[in-house]
C-alpha cells in the first residue's frame, strides 16, 4: 500500500457554529455543508469534518472529545503576517515563532488554541 495525502480529519467540538466562526475568521477556511446537515471546514485540498460532542457521526473515534487534537497546518503566508493577523484577531500565540521539524523538513511555527482548546500549529516551510 502507498498513501499519498490526508483527505480529511474529524474534530469533535462543543459548539459547531463557534468552531466555524473561529476557523473561517482566524484561519480563512471555508465552511461547507454536506450529507444530512453535516458541516466541515475546507482549506487547500483538505477538510476538517466537525462532529458535535455527544452527537458524533458513526463510525467515530473510540473516545471522541473536544480539545484532544494537535494539528500542524502549513502556510505560505509569511510568519510576520501570521503573527500580525493573530494579534488583530485577538488570538493569543501560545508559543513561537519557533523552529520545528515537519514531515518535509524544517519549519517555523506558532502555536495557538481553538475554542475547544485544540492545539493548532501554523507553520512556514524553511528552505
Amino acid at each position: 500500500m502507498e498513501l499519498d495525502t490526508i483527505d480529511h480529519l474529524v474534530l469533535t467540538v462543543r459548539d459547531i457554529p463557534a468552531s466555524i466562526a473561529f476557523y473561517t475568521r482566524v484561519l480563512g477556511m471555508r465552511e461547507i455543508r454536506f450529507g444530512d446537515n453535516r458541516r466541515a471546514l475546507a482549506f487547500g485540498c483538505c477538510k476538517l469534518n466537525l462532529h458535535q460532542a455527544g452527537n458524533e457521526f458513526e463510525p467515530k473515534a473510540a473516545c471522541p472529545m473536544p480539545g484532544a487534537a494537535d494539528v500542524c497546518l502549513l502556510t505560505r503566508t509569511p510568519m510576520e503576517a501570521i503573527v500580525q493577523h493573530l494579534a488583530t484577531q485577538q488570538v493569543a500565540i501560545e508559543t513561537g515563532p519557533v523552529q520545528r521539524t515537519g514531515a518535509q523538513g524544517a519549519i517555523l511555527s506558532v502555536y495557538l488554541r481553538d475554542p475547544d482548546g485544540n492545539l493548532i500549529e501554523l507553520a512556514n516551510p524553511l528552505a
